[in-house]
């Protein structure tokens, strides 16, 4: 199984997390739904359950669900190089997949949380960085539809061992990686609870140096840096990572095959969604100025972390 689903136990402590009420539940739907038709620069119509999980990131508040939806669908028009040509049988991408390990784990954390993993093998490497965060947004998406009641919040393990992916981030440009951000944390319905860095040396505390000052608050102290494995485990339940990281959750080379062919599978859907975005000429005022909006100064300072 790709994700386990919560307990109905869990589903109801979830459920308290996100203020969902199951009595107003599809009439906050349908009044989204309502909103979408109405919005003219907007796709009239999308998926139900895509819709719910984006309700259910905003803690069923339907103003800051509408603004999370219209800067997704804004970004699938402004990020092309994110949003387009997203097949996982092109080499580009297939050459990440073999190279960088790219996973959410199937379980969840006992207060209901998702484990994700991103690291790499050590002869990584990158001839367009782009296409690392398309993979990133990829997976992003069937999240939106394959969790089906939400869960608590996300836990990152970012695994530095690889020095190759130190020097590619090294190599990145800051718009580059403020689109990203911008994405990640104002475009999908994401809840950063914990991001733990480990196999972290000089190098890392050098960038974590440089990015510390760009986050809020709330998010720098969510940061812990490991270098070694037992103290990760202080924060990570054994049960729930792969047998490379000291847990008994299978082989990560398990985990990332099933999400490659999940990926495949979703191929279809990728492919109809690539002209599904913001259309700029119809916006109700005046157009969003991507400039403004991917600016390396002013507004990055100001991204919001739930």
């Amino acid at each position: 199984m790709l994700l386990v689903q919560p307990s109905p136990e869990l589903q109801s402590y979830i459920r308290i997390t996100f203020n969902e009420n199951p009595e107003t539940r599809q009439r906050d739907l349908d009044s989204i739904k309502t909103w979408l038709r109405q919005q003219p620069h907007l796709p009239d119509a999308w998926d139900e359950q895509r819709i719910m999980t984006f309700l259910r990131g905003c803690n069923f508040s339907l103003e800051t669900c509408k603004r999370k939806l219209d800067m997704y669908f804004t970004m699938k028009t402004a990020v092309p190089e994110f949003f387009r040509n997203r097949d996982v049988a092109r080499p580009e991408l297939r050459q990440i997949l073999k190279q960088a390990h790219l996973v959410c784990m199937p379980g969840l954390t006992p207060d209901g949380k998702r484990v994700s993993i991103a690291g790499a093998s050590p002869d990584f490497h990158l001839t367009n960085v782009a296409d690392l965060f398309k993979l990133l947004t990829m997976m992003a998406d069937v999240r939106l539809h394959a969790e089906k009641f939400g869960v608590a919040g996300d836990v990152y393990i970012l695994d530095a061992a690889a020095t190759s992916l130190t020097r590619q981030f090294l190599k990145m440009s800051p718009v580059l990686l403020k689109k990203f951000f911008v994405c990640v944390q104002e475009a999908y319905p994401v809840k950063i609870k914990e991001v733990h860095v480990v196999n972290a040396g000089p190098v890392v505390e050098m960038i974590m140096a440089v990015v510390r000052p760009l986050l809020k608050e709330k998010l720098r102290s969510r940061i812990h840096l490991h270098s070694r494995l037992e103290s990760l485990h202080q924060f990570v339940p054994k049960d729930l990572l792969p047998e490379e990281y000291g847990g008994s959750a299978g082989r990560l080379e398990e985990v990332k095959e099933n999400w490659t062919r999940t990926l495949e599978e979703y191929g279809g859907w990728f492919k109809e969604q690539e002209g599904v975005g913001a259309d700029e000429t119809r916006r109700p005022g005046r157009p969003t100025s991507y400039d403004t909006l991917f600016g390396v100064e002013g507004s990055f300072r100001q991204l919001t972390i739930d």
